[in-house]
């Protein structure tokens, strides 16, 4: 392993280090349980924020089918195929823990909703290594990673505090993004990075406002239904990235292409003004001999 790996690891686990020492714990507060719309359709306890889980589910197990069936999503890394299944393996297993949590809404059926989301977030980041930075690093990251997503829930569970699993579930979103506008892709369609993550921020908004959003509605719905649906949305963005993109024959980052864009803009609009020069360039050409066949 290169220095600069392990000083980069050195210094993310100092800094976890740190952090754990200078701020306090964050228990898990009881209301979080206290969902707006409790209505029972059917004999079916909390019946909207069950159901619909259901997306989770179907998109899960199409991403999942697809990752193996000829070829479909023309991977052209060994790890990526890894990255994906875990990450598709997490989306169909939310539709299973958090159906569970929410037929009856306690700690230790939260810990089952939980659980498959750090999956889900954790390959994620490994598959952003494995494309942009380095194939095999971001391989042999995805255990890694996936090992310190069940240790933050784990943790959580038995110390009632939620530091560890914060920082699992809310780096990505920050992460994501970033990696998304600065780091060249290997692939085309890289905006539909930016549309998940713009699903999911609605989706943390809308569970934010489950109340609010139930009297807006006139309790037709609430705020945490509304939620899963959006987030359900951010698996199915990826998918149809992975369905559409092709290989990129000149990496660019999008804030590289966003720059190129605006500059062709600006000039076309007028807004950029020549100086009056012009530039000249000189042109050599080689002779390359041709043989005749005989």
């Amino acid at each position: 392993m290169k220095k600069r790996t392990v000083y980069a690891w050195g210094v993310a686990i100092l800094c976890f280090v740190v952090l754990m020492i200078v701020t306090p714990a964050i228990p898990q507060s009881q209301a979080y349980h206290d969902f707006a719309d409790q209505r029972e359709f059917f004999g079916i306890p909390n019946t909207l924020n069950v159901v619909s889980n259901f997306p989770f589910l179907v998109i899960g197990l199409i991403g999942l089918f697809l990752c193996y069936y000829k070829d479909y999503f023309k991977f052209s890394l060994r790890g990526e195929l890894w990255g994906w299944t875990c990450f598709y393996i997490g989306v169909a297993a939310v539709a299973i823990g958090s159906s569970y949590y929410h037929l009856k809404p306690n700690d230790a059926r939260l810990v089952w909703d939980r659980l498959p989301m750090t999956i889900a977030f954790t390959s994620i980041i490994a598959i952003f290594i494995i494309e942009r930075i380095d194939e095999w690093k971001g391989t042999i990251s995805i255990i890694p990673l996936l090992l310190a997503g069940v240790i933050s829930i784990l943790y959580w569970r038995f110390f009632d505090d939620l530091r560890p699993y914060a920082m699992v579930q809310f780096l990505p979103c920050i992460a994501i993004p970033l990696m998304a506008i600065l780091l060249p892709p290997m692939y085309t369609h890289s905006t539909y990075w930016l549309w998940a993550a713009g699903f999911y921020l609605l989706a943390k908004v809308e569970e934010a406002a489950d109340k609010v959003i139930y009297d807006w509605t006139h309790h037709i719905v609430s705020g945490h239904t509304l939620k899963h649906l959006c987030a359900a949305m951010v698996p199915v963005f990826l998918t149809l990235m992975l369905a559409k993109r092709t290989v990129e024959p000149e990496r660019q980052s999008l804030l590289q292409v966003w720059k190129i864009s605006w500059t062709n803009f600006r000039k076309k609009d007028g807004s950029v003004e020549s100086d009056g020069t012009v530039e000249s360039y000189t042109c050599t050409y080689s002779t390359v001999p041709v043989e005749e066949s005989r």
